[in-house]
């Protein structure tokens, strides 16, 4: 018989109406259950969050019902940058700020200059994986520019007409799995067989 055990309670922040959401499940014959509140941001006055003060809604600001005025985001920074520990959330406030107020603005409210910026590992993260997803359309693109060559080269305007289905093709081995192809085949016919495999 499964013995009831609330295993937890939770009422994250009491700032949004009563929207309670329940989890139930068995584990090991005991029925868990987790009750939690779920709080739409947008609906938190921005009032409390600075007059509590609430230090984990700060960088949320922006996004809290009347956060979109900037002197309210000026004052959320002050409070972020006064405590040691949150201020490294000052990304993620300036991040949530671009949403309601001009990008310039983000930037001079952070006092953000751009060569400090370009030192975080964050700038750093999202500038390397820009990067290489640039150099991989950049290598897709040359690879089905070279294949459209081999294809006109050796197979001239009939070797064209697999190009529609060639350029739908994302992937760099496939692509390149095609182009060993038809330097190898010896017919058109062989070509259809080798595509029809991919």
């Amino acid at each position: 018989m499964a013995k009831p055990a609330d295993v937890s309670t939770k009422r994250l922040i009491s700032l949004a109406p009563n929207n309670w959401v329940k989890w139930v499940t068995n584990l090991a014959g005991l029925e868990v259950r987790q009750d939690y509140r779920v709080i739409n941001l947008w609906e938190v006055d921005v009032k409390i969050t600075l007059e509590q003060p609430l230090p984990s809604l700060l960088p949320f600001v922006p996004i809290l019902k009347g956060g979109e005025d900037e002197t309210i985001i000026r004052e959320a920074l002050l409070l972020l940058q006064a405590d040691e520990q949150l201020s490294q959330l000052e990304t993620v406030l300036a991040f949530f700020a671009t949403f309601v107020l001009d990008s310039a603005l983000v930037q001079e409210i952070m006092r953000w200059d751009m060569a400090v910026l370009r030192e975080s590992p964050w700038y750093q993260e999202i500038l390397q994986q820009g990067e290489k997803q640039g150099e991989e359309i950049g290598e897709r693109k040359d690879r089905i520019s070279s294949i459209e060559l081999c294809l006109e080269v050796k197979f001239g305007d009939e070797g064209l007409k697999f190009m529609p289905k060639i350029s739908e093709i994302s992937d760099l081995e496939t692509l390149k799995t095609i182009q060993r192809s038809i330097l190898t085949v010896q017919s058109l016919e062989e070509l259809r067989l080798v595509m029809g495999n991919l």
